[in-house]
């Protein structure tokens, strides 16, 4: 009886060694998947943190690389007294440089609607007239578009009556810009442009003086070699027809952006579409572009 009592305890006694022994086993089985577990997951957090650190490095680099390209088209485009502005030699490429004088106004935002839709850019000579439309300058800017001067009050008899109105005149307009984008554009056009018969109304040969004082002060005017005719009440087919020509390599198209162009914003997207399929790229006037100039006149 004290045999087999002794013997059952041995059994429980190897029972509970086995238990031992596999619960040590589990234990350390266990402890051997948690450390497994705990270095993939180190290495995950380190590549995490690796990837975080590579892409902070990428946008810096981005962001850098963009700040570097606005403060060089920030001093591209800006009044550099001495320093040339574009060429009178065109090249073979096919650009359409469209240009819109006399906003920012009503139809600015539908203008660059339009241009959004076909990609294209475009440079806008802007007046003083809507001061309430003038935030429409920034957006165009940043959008990519060129802003250039055109006049602050856009009066003939006022802007044409000195040579000293005529440049009181473009500095107003240049601080309108200058709130709105930071700097003043060196990118002008003349009202009525450079070949305007209408100043001789007020002074005799003043665009002759005008034409080398602005080019002097580190402006560059620009005229253009295609008109929309929608300074006028041309109808819509009327804008289209005129805009539409195959005779240049390099087109500067003069457009209006105003409250009364409403035929403008019906005709662009067919002259868009008329340029895109002859193969024409759509930019914006650079300091590389090509200069128009007419004939001086007075």
């Amino acid at each position: 009886m004290e045999e087999h009592r002794k013997n059952r305890q041995n059994w429980y006694g190897r029972i509970l060694c086995g238990l031992i022994f596999f619960a040590l086993c589990g234990t350390i089985f266990c402890m051997g998947v948690n450390a497994r577990e705990a270095r993939q997951e180190a290495k995950k957090a380190e590549a995490v943190k690796a990837a975080e650190a590579e892409k902070k490095k990428a946008e810096e680099a981005k962001k850098k690389k963009e700040k570097k390209a606005a403060e060089k088209r920030k001093k591209d485009s800006s009044v550099q007294p001495g320093v040339a502005v574009g060429t009178t030699e065109a090249s073979d490429e096919k650009i359409v440089y469209l240009t819109f004088d006399d906003g920012p106004s009503e139809n600015t935002q539908k203008v660059l609607d339009i241009l959004d839709q076909y990609d294209a850019k475009a440079t806008f000579f802007i007046t003083g007239q809507k001061p309430e439309y003038r935030p429409m300058i920034k957006k165009a800017y940043d959008a990519g578009h060129t802003i250039g001067l055109h006049s602050f009050c856009h009066d003939y008899e006022t802007v044409y009556s000195s040579e000293e109105a005529y440049l009181k005149d473009l500095e107003e307009v240049g601080e309108i810009a200058k709130e709105q984008i930071g700097f003043v554009p060196c990118f002008i056009r003349f009202p009525g442009g450079s070949s305007n018969t209408v100043s001789r109304n007020y002074t005799e040969g003043i665009m002759s003086v005008l034409v080398p004082k602005v080019l002097e002060l580190g402006y560059q005017y620009y005229d253009w070699n295609v008109s929309s005719g929608d300074g006028g009440t041309a109808t819509t087919e009327e804008i289209i027809a005129q805009s539409e020509t195959d005779k240049y390599h390099q087109v500067m198209l003069l457009f209006h952006d105003a409250a009364t162009k409403e035929t403008t914003i019906e005709a662009l997207p067919t002259v868009l579409e008329y340029y895109k399929n002859l193969g024409y790229s759509f930019k914006a006037i650079d300091r590389e572009s090509l200069v128009v100039h007419h004939q001086v006149n007075n």
